[in-house]
């Protein structure tokens, strides 16, 4: 006797999904202390320039740059894209969910091409 074919249509949503709540977590949690960094210690004279690119140079700065950069890309396009489909755009919802995770996942290419490079 063969297995019973599943009855529920599988999803990719939950990969959107979890991205969507790792990069609001991101935005939420980890911008404030680039936001910090860059836009108070800096120009206050607290924190070096040098310092602030030796932290950079760092792989565990870079993989912070990283996070910074993806994730919340992932969150934006989640975000606009079930904004437009509420809007009344959904008959081509599949074809935002192309153009904005593409456009995603090209801003994460280009922010690992630039941190490697760095």
């Amino acid at each position: 006797m063969s297995a019973p074919a599943s009855k529920y249509k599988k999803s990719n949503e939950p990969f959107w999904w979890s991205l969507f709540g790792a990069g609001g977590m991101v935005a939420a949690l980890l911008m404030p202390v680039a936001v910090v960094l860059t836009g108070i210690l800096v120009p206050a004279g607290w924190l070096s320039q040098a310092k602030l690119l030796e932290l950079i140079h760092h792989p565990i700065g870079r993989l912070y740059l990283f996070a910074l950069i993806s994730l919340p890309l992932f969150h934006w396009a989640h975000r606009f894209r079930f904004t437009l489909m509420d809007l009344g755009l959904k008959r081509i919802g599949g074809l935002l969910g192309v153009f904005f995770y593409g456009a995603a996942f090209a801003g994460t290419a280009m922010g690992a091409w630039y941190l490697v490079r760095l």
